[in-house]
């Protein structure tokens, strides 16, 4: 059965395997959003080394998990926030302060809030992880 959002299914397969001690997990299908959310996890050490299988049949990811995720998930909608208001989405979605990041999609590509609020620009928040 097709995957209706792809973006949940990766942030759900990623917390199921977590949870279950696992080292490695397969994600499929894949996207270019999912790759882009991968590797800004990858960048701050959620996950470890990634690798995209491309199989004629929407590709899939095989990913080395490092056992640092607690808790992570898509948000849905995709809430438009502007570059002051992230304090607001951090309290509702992150569990303390500094603890966490939201992953954002902006016009210079998906990154962490806290790169976002550096750069001071604004996006959509896609989904949380900590």
């Amino acid at each position: 059965m097709p995957a209706t959002n792809i973006l949940s299914n990766l942030f759900n397969t990623l917390y199921n395997n977590e949870a279950r001690r696992r080292t490695d997990c397969v994600i499929l299908p894949t996207s270019k959003l999912g790759i882009e959310v991968l590797k800004t996890l990858q960048k701050h050490n959620y996950i470890g080394e990634f690798e995209h299988v491309e199989d004629k049949r929407g590709g899939k990811f095989k990913i080395q998990l490092l056992a640092h995720i607690t808790k992570c998930g898509a948000i849905t909608p995709r809430f438009k926030v502007k570059k002051g208001e992230f304090n607001d989405w951090e309290q509702q979605y992150l569990p303390a302060y500094n603890r966490g990041m939201l992953v954002v999609t902006t016009n210079q590509g998906v990154m962490s809030h806290h790169d976002a609020q550096n750069k001071g620009i604004g996006g959509f928040l896609i989904g949380y992880v900590y």
